[in-house]
């Protein structure tokens, strides 16, 4: 427990001041966002939202899939999205070397052989961005009139560039 401890210990500071008491778990502003895992994002502050306002789902390199679109499925007929904003970004590990690659250096630093699961590498964003974007726009369990669009998010500058 004590590996933990400065987190509750953040957390009692949180409480204190806490106000979303009045937040539902529906998506207020309608937007779902398909983001990295990567802690340089934060979401609500990039697109201009607060809590309650939209729902955030993330993964390693901000990829479509199959839990993905399931949980779209579930926040489109059960939690009020009508829209979803794909956003990988610069500087993104999964970007940085193929599936190959990526497997040896984990490997090579843990020991642990990670071949059974896909990570789901990139080598090209914006055509990656775009089949991402497909998947969603086809997927036959998702609303026909649900709008879709794709943006990178660049690290360095804060900016959105639409794919």
């Amino acid at each position: 427990m004590e590996n933990f401890d400065d987190l509750f210990a953040a957390n009692a500071d949180f409480v204190k001041s806490f106000k979303s008491q009045d937040l539902t778990g529906e998506a207020r502003k309608g937007l779902a966002i398909v983001t990295c895992m990567d802690s340089r994002i934060d979401p609500l502050r990039i697109v201009g939202m607060q809590p309650g306002d939209a729902k955030i789902l993330r993964n390693a390199g901000a990829r479509v899939t199959e839990d993905v679109l399931r949980t779209l499925v579930l926040a489109t007929y059960l939690l009020n999205v009508n829209r979803v904003l794909v956003m990988p970004h610069t500087d993104c590990r999964m970007a940085s070397g193929s599936e190959d690659e990526i497997h040896a250096t984990i490997k090579e630093r843990s020991g642990v052989d990670t071949r059974g699961i896909e990570i789901r590498t990139v080598k090209d964003q914006r055509a990656a961005l775009e089949s991402d974007l497909t998947r969603i726009k086809s997927f036959p369990l998702l609303p026909k009139d649900l709008s879709v669009i794709g943006a990178i998010y660049d690290v360095k500058s804060g900016k959105l560039n639409k794919a």
